[in-house]
């Protein structure tokens, strides 16, 4: 038996240790990501976060009700009255569709799981998905290591975390492991080439599409790297394998989702990916024609092509100009246009940048999403150019363009997280190999052979005997390759491509003398300390990565908690206002607010509300924001027309709750103008500042919203003074009564403020009497006489 037989077996069962070793870190992996995202339910309870979740767990307890048939034709009266809201045609189906697979499972296999547990964990199930679907992509560009590397990394990182833990029910969720996934296929049908793979893709895809908005960062980035490698000279039969079915079928099946619909098509966020297809059928066509043709014919055939390429690029241009000129953002969305120019909502879509998701990131925030691994992507992407591939730049590619979206919209910061991860991955997955390398050669280096029977002096003088016959069997080598190339050269013509055979000679005796230098390593103590230092490194980041899942994003904001001296206080005043609503008020009642309180007004309170957080109709919220700031009376007048019957307000000056309607009125005053424009921002402030004290101005202290944050404030603080803590200082307006509204429930918070408005007054019919003073019968006027004729 050679000694290759016998390596073999050790060598099957080690990769077998392996592919064991690996999957059983994968799974370990998986279990960490989803108990890490728990800490909400420990330390709270099982329930829905935030306010675009409760909109999603609604739409899920309809599906799993009435249908997945009743779900595309709903038609929800309770929202944006009176106009109404077709869900299955205004909603990504992608989130709902899933949890109500799971919940259809679970009770088939019975499982007693109610609708709301299994949207509360549907998020962390899907984060060990992400992990190990950035686990496939990472070894698809650097192999096993730094792909369980990186799918660590992405478990834990607190940017994904803030988006994924038990019960954040949002789109997100489920849109990264979609996102990733379809990267991952991407990268493999680029290596293989297989069709097999290009279906799948366009399978993800069409998934990702009907998660998130965020799938136009799909077939955007893409395209890109395609163009990137056409232009680069690194096009392929697998590249083109891997975009064109991507393409087609990606677009027909985005096509079906309703609420893209043509918009696969006809929008300008789509046109990138279309031109890049034309431009590969145009490349594939001139190497086929380049294998086929002699290369006077190709030269002829490349003219051609040129000339019916151009125009056909020309007529397609003035098609796209001709589409996207008939649209005042250019076949833009607002929210592309917004990424694109940082400055434009400002200026021209005030709704978009009200949101504080949608502001730019400070540079604190990248260390509390991403910490160290900001440190370690410079590394990583130096170690994806050695070497060079088509996969090394695709995720390279993916760096750039989220740093960019998220250094322009805060939320972005968790389409940055599995970039950052994978190259943080590939960082530490290079750095650790080349450190254990080293002390691995360090530790085998053989001791110089000192047999105990051979003398000193015998051994210094075999010594020299073994090295000369080393060298002289490395000498005998050398020449002999030397005169193999030397009789090539002289046997192959002199004018004959004399100087190619040179170098190819010369190149690969360069090869060989490359393979036999000995690997550069580092010293043992250097090695040593190096992976001290990086478990130091991982230590510190899986203890910012815990403190940021129980502390900073765990905390519900139904649920609010405060740490005193006396110890932890509870504030529940959002579902104690939506528990009032729902048992003191008619069920057909209309309930107007803040748009940022319409989901969770429906779903816990059950009530039809006037706008909701989709913001599909910027009138209908600047009509809401024009009655929070007119005076009372317009006021009720506003709400009168829209049938309303109770308004509520989210008030923190009693409790220091910043989030509150007072800090964001300024936006319902801009969103307001935009529309109506006889409401000024410049008349609520005061030299060009906000204030809410006795320098406030006139119409700032007679708006509504002031007198319904600010209605007997001054009797419920203890000095009587009305002191907010929020704005720090004391109200201007302290004593007033209310003429058009009546209060009638406080939380006991004070945190959310119930009003209901007043019926109008009684009218008489006809004209109304006049009261005049009696008269004396002196003064009195005769009657006048009836005549027989017409009326004068």
């Amino acid at each position: 038996m050679t000694a290759a037989e016998r390596a073999s077996p050790s060598k099957g069962r080690g990769g077998a240790f392996a592919a064991i070793l690996s999957f059983a870190t994968l799974l370990l992996i998986g279990i960490l990501a989803f108990s890490i995202r728990l800490f909400s339910v420990i330390k709270y309870e099982s329930v829905i976060h935030e306010f675009d979740p409760y909109f999603n767990y609604r739409v899920t307890q309809y599906l799993s009700k009435a249908g997945i048939y009743e779900f595309w034709n709903w038609f929800d009266d309770r929202t944006w009255y009176p106009l109404g809201r077709v869900i299955g045609g205004t909603v990504y189906p992608g989130l709902t569709l899933t949890a109500g697979t799971m919940w259809w499972v679970a009770n088939a296999l019975n499982i007693p799981l109610s609708v709301e547990t299994v949207c509360v964990f549907t998020a962390p199930v899907f984060s060990a998905f992400a992990a190990w679907s950035t686990y496939a992509l990472t070894k698809e560009v650097k192999g096993v290591g730094a792909g369980l590397t990186a799918a660590a990394l992405i478990a834990m990182v607190p940017s994904y975390i803030s988006r994924s833990v038990a019960g954040s029910y949002d789109n997100e969720g489920v849109a990264i492991f979609a996102l990733v996934f379809t990267f991952y296929l991407y990268l493999k049908t680029l290596n293989t080439g297989s069709l097999f793979y290009a279906t799948l893709n366009a399978l993800a895809y069409f998934y990702m599409v009907c998660s998130w908005g965020g799938y136009t960062f799909i077939i955007n980035l893409i395209p890109m790297h395609v163009l990137l490698c056409i232009v680069t000279g690194r096009y392929s039969s697998r590249l083109y394998i891997a975009y064109v079915p991507l393409v087609i079928l990606g677009t027909l099946l985005a096509a079906l989702v309703p609420v893209v619909g043509f918009n696969a098509v006809m929008t300008s966020e789509h046109f990138a990916s279309f031109l890049v297809f034309v431009i590969i059928q145009v490349v594939a066509l001139v190497h086929y024609i380049k294998r086929i043709l002699t290369q006077k014919a190709f030269r002829v055939a490349v003219a051609f092509v040129l000339t019916v390429g151009t125009v056909s690029a020309l007529t397609l241009i003035g098609v796209l100009i001709a589409l996207v000129a008939t649209s005042p953002t250019k076949g833009w969305s607002g929210r592309s246009l917004s990424l694109l120019d940082p400055t434009y909502a400002s200026k021209y879509i005030p709704i978009i940048a009200s949101v504080s998701e949608h502001q730019p990131p400070t540079w604190p925030s990248y260390f509390m999403d991403i910490n160290i691994l900001a440190f370690l992507v410079p590394a990583g992407i130096i170690a994806c150019f050695l070497p060079l591939s088509d996969s090394s730049t695709f995720v390279v590619l993916y760096l750039v363009t989220a740093v960019y979206f998220s250094g322009v919209m805060v939320r972005l910061m968790l389409v940055l997280a599995p970039a950052a991860c994978i190259m943080s991955g590939i960082a530490l997955s290079e750095a650790f190999g080349t450190l254990t390398h080293s002390i691995k050669y360090q530790l085998d280096l053989p001791d110089p052979p000192a047999p105990p029977a051979v003398t000193v002096d015998q051994a210094a003088s075999s010594t020299p005997q073994v090295s000369s016959v080393t060298a002289a069997a490395d000498s005998t080598k050398e020449k002999s390759t030397s005169e193999k190339a030397k009789e090539t050269l002289r046997e192959r013509p002199v004018k004959r491509n004399r100087k190619k055979e040179r170098e190819i000679i010369e190149k690969s005796v360069e090869k060989k003398a490359q393979k036999k230098k000995p690997p550069q390593v580092l010293p043992l103590e250097a090695s040593a300390v190096g992976i001290v230092l990086l478990l130091l490194l991982g230590s510190f980041y899986v203890i910012h990565c815990v403190w940021a899942a129980a502390e900073a994003y765990s905390a519900p904001s139904i649920v609010l908690t405060s740490h005193t001296a006396d110890g932890l206080h509870v504030f529940d005043d959002f579902r104690e206002a939506y528990a009032w609503l729902s048992h003191n008020t008619d069920e057909n009642d209309k309930v107007a607010s803040w748009w940022d309180y319409g989901y969770q007004t429906t779903a816990m309170a059950n009530r039809t509300v006037i706008v909701d957080n989709n913001t599909w109709n910027n009138t209908h919220i600047a009509t809401v924001g024009m009655a929070m700031s007119s005076p009372e009376r317009q006021a009720w007048e506003i709400y009168q027309s829209l049938d309303v019957k109770y308004v509520f307000v989210i008030f923190g000056g009693l409790v220091g709750y910043p989030s509150d309607d007072i800090n964001k009125f300024l936006w319902m005053v801009r969103i307001g103008g935009g529309v109506f424009p006889h409401i000024k921002e410049p008349d609520y402030l005061r030299d060009g500042q906000y204030r809410i004290d006795g320098q406030a101005t006139p119409t700032m202290l007679n708006s509504l919203m002031y007198k319904l944050s600010y209605y007997r404030f001054a009797e419920a603080t203890m000095d009587g003074k009305g002191y907010d803590r929020v704005r720090r200082t004391e109200i201007g307006k302290k004593f007033f009564k209310l003429t058009h509204f009546e209060e009638v429930f406080t939380t006991h918070h004070w945190m959310v403020r119930i009003y209901k408005l007043k019926p109008p007054k009684n009218r008489l019919r006809g004209k109304n009497k006049r009261k005049t003073k009696p008269v004396s019968k002196k003064s009195r006027p005769t009657p006048p006489t009836k005549t027989s004729g017409r009326r004068n």
